[in-house]
């Protein structure tokens, strides 16, 4: 890994973290539209940083840190301003939100063990994140642009709810087995 601070895919991901604010803001603002053009920006970003870092040999530990604290960052609060505002239900962004704090602190836990945590992404982990942004384009894309898609919107939430069920419980279960007090 590189040691540089300010490598070309660190400065996107920063971009991609400073977004972040910037779209909450609109979607309070009711900017649906506008902040449906940030969050595929961002999405956008997040594919050039990580293509960038491999292709320019550009990968450094401070990008290894921040572009999942800007996945994160943005996800989550993209889920929780949708909810705040009535486009997504309020159950959806806690489930979401649940979800992360109990990975992370589950990873806490382990590391309070003594636990050596690596966690690596499950399939079911690339799933729901796949799911939850596409669900999060597709309320912005609706709500901000004055679409109707009912069916599309409550099938989208659905499946959200059930990959992030499952994959948060995927990785309860593989804490459980890292610790030693979990069946294969």
């Amino acid at each position: 890994m590189e040691a540089g601070l300010f490598t070309l895919p660190n400065l996107i991901t920063l971009g991609r973290l400073f977004a972040v604010p910037a779209a909450v803001w609109l979607m309070l603002q009711h900017r649906l539209d506008i902040a449906f053009m940030v969050f595929v920006g961002a999405g956008i970003s997040d594919a050039i940083d990580g293509w960038l870092a491999r292709v320019r040999n550009a990968r450094s530990a401070l990008g290894a840190l921040l572009d999942p604290i800007a996945d994160k960052a943005l996800l989550v609060s993209v889920y929780v301003t949708l909810a705040a505002i009535g486009v997504l239900p309020d159950w959806l962004a806690i489930l979401v939100v649940f979800r992360d704090l109990l990975i992370v602190g589950g990873v806490i836990f382990l590391w309070v063990l003594g636990v050596p945590a690596r966690i690596k992404p499950l399939m079911i982990s690339k799933a729901n994140t796949f799911a939850q942004i596409a669900l999060a384009a597709l309320a912005l894309l609706l709500a901000g642009f004055g679409l109707s898609a009912p069916l599309l919107l409550e099938a989208a939430i659905w499946l959200v709810a059930v990959t992030t069920f499952a994959s948060g419980a995927a990785y309860v279960r593989q804490a459980a087995r890292l610790t030693g007090d979990g069946r294969p």
